[in-house]
């Protein structure tokens, strides 16, 4: 494809020259020929400095935001970022112009949210796509996981395969960063779901102003088609509701669509969805409050497209259990242990306070936070634990290029000046082996912050590990 053909719906572009573009790249290391290099100014790095070494791996052409004098084509644009979204778009041949695609956004109950919607899907009997921070799913295909959102290149590359496999409808998870990256511009959001809005990310954004800002860009009515707005979140006020068809869900406010809790267990909740006025009894495989509310919004999104309320039930109840979201991973001594993804306040409380509701003994938490991200949650999430927790043991999570022990003290500061029922235990490993060991009948003990991933990542170097391996290799040593 020709870059000039490529680049035909771009605004604002200047074209010096014009190539045959046979692929896309971001790595100027890897660049070969025929490809098309994109150039922008980064937090850390100017990418328009290797615009020369991709020339002399035989780039075609350049997409820079200023000349680089290189002597290859080049196309230059306002905002390279978005012009790679965009052109990424076109070169996959637009697969999101034919597809409907639901954006799930929020701080926390994105995954879960987007895998009840896409087992009801299935359910209905839709060929659908899931994208997210579990990987894609479609057909009978499974991509691991990279990022929560992929880059442009990867995200239209396989929205492209998945309309080739035949889903014509994808779930997808919307990171903030994403959407202040631009990393989706092209996509028009059949519907959009709001989860809740709690603190997460300063690091990248500085204050939630700038938080809450980047989560809004979904519900522009430019782009988003219908909204799915938490009725008991003061965020889903800010959205412009009063331009954007919506529809909101709570339990505890008044809302178009809300759940009555008939039963709770630890291990699902039963309860009585009205969406707009039509009932139906719901069974869902997950436990705790904040799972009823995601799996309401999942129901107003599938209502929405035209999925009866029978198939949604069905769905929710046939939705199996989400990779390290309060996952329910062993029992060990009478006491049960649950693994959750939670790492920010509102995850880490609502997840304590779920299992505590049913924890007939002493509730443990084991918990850290992650390196070079943001700081300011770290005693916050020691109070959280602290005022919700019996005992807890802090730990190493991800410290990436931080010191943990000086991580774990910022966590020790909030949690310290409520309770003194705590211990230290860098090594995540043996932090475990140390929180088994506390164990009794009826106690239950929640390993939180990294739910399902298969890593810990220190000094750049990814290291595997995964909390529900270890757990169930030192039960079966320990047994």
């Amino acid at each position: 494809m020709k870059l000039s053909e490529l680049s035909r719906d771009l605004p604002k572009k200047k074209c010096k020259g014009d190539a045959e573009i046979s692929s896309l790249c971001t790595d100027s290391r890897v660049a070969g020929n025929g490809d098309l290099f994109f150039c922008f100014r980064g937090n850390n790095t100017d990418a328009h400095a290797y615009a020369r070494e991709a020339e002399e791996r035989g780039a075609a052409a350049i997409v820079c935001e200023y000349d680089t004098g290189a002597k290859c084509p080049q196309l230059i644009v306002p905002d390279g970022r978005e012009a790679m979204s965009r052109l990424s778009a076109a070169f996959y041949g637009n697969p999101e112009r034919e597809m409907k695609i639901v954006g799930v956004t929020g701080t926390n109950g994105k995954t879960t949210v987007s895998h009840f919607l896409y087992r009801i899907f299935r359910e209905a009997g839709i060929n659908a796509g899931m994208i997210g921070t579990l990987g894609a799913s479609y057909g009978d295909r499974e991509i691991p996981p990279a990022l929560t959102t992929p880059d442009p290149v990867s995200l239209f590359s396989l929205l492209a395969d998945m309309k080739k496999a035949g889903s014509d409808t994808v779930v997808m998870e919307v990171s903030a960063h994403a959407l202040a990256l631009k990393k989706e511009i092209p996509i028009t959001y059949e519907v959009a779901v709001f989860t809740n809005f709690t603190q997460d990310h300063l690091d990248f954004f500085g204050d939630m102003t700038a938080y809450g800002a980047a989560k809004r860009k979904l519900f522009d009515p430019t782009r988003c088609r219908f909204a799915v707005l938490n009725a008991d979140d003061p965020f889903s006020q800010t959205v412009g509701t009063d331009k954007l068809a919506h529809v909101t869900y709570g339990i505890e406010s008044p809302a178009d669509c809300f759940a009555m809790i008939e039963s709770e267990t630890i291990s699902g909740t039963e309860a009585m969805f009205n969406l707009n006025d039509e009932l139906a009894d719901v069974k869902i495989p997950l436990t705790g409050r904040h799972n009823v509310y995601n799996a309401l919004a999942a129901a107003c999104a599938a209502r929405r497209l035209g999925i009866s309320l029978g198939e949604i039930a069905r769905g929710l109840s046939h939705t199996e259990r989400v990779e390290g979201r309060l996952e329910r991973v062993a029992s060990y001594r009478g006491a049960e242990i649950f693994v959750d993804f939670a790492h920010t306040p509102d995850g880490l409380e609502k997840s304590l306070s779920a299992l505590k509701c049913f924890c007939e003994g002493r509730l443990f938490v084991l918990f850290g936070c992650g390196g070079n991200r943001d700081a300011g949650k770290r005693p916050i999430m020691g109070e959280t634990a602290a005022k919700h927790c019996d005992y807890a043991v802090l730990t190493s999570d991800n410290p990436r290029y931080e010191d943990p022990c000086e991580i774990i003290a910022q966590i020790e500061r909030g949690f310290a000046g409520i309770s003194k029922d705590y211990a230290v235990v860098e090594d995540r490993e043996k932090a475990t082996e140390y929180a088994l060991g506390l164990l009794k009948k009826g106690d239950v003990l929640l390993v939180a912050g990294k739910g399902g991933e298969t890593s810990q990542e220190i000094m750049g170097i990814k290291y595997n590990y995964n909390d529900k391996a270890v757990i169930r290799s030192l039960i079966g040593k320990l047994k």
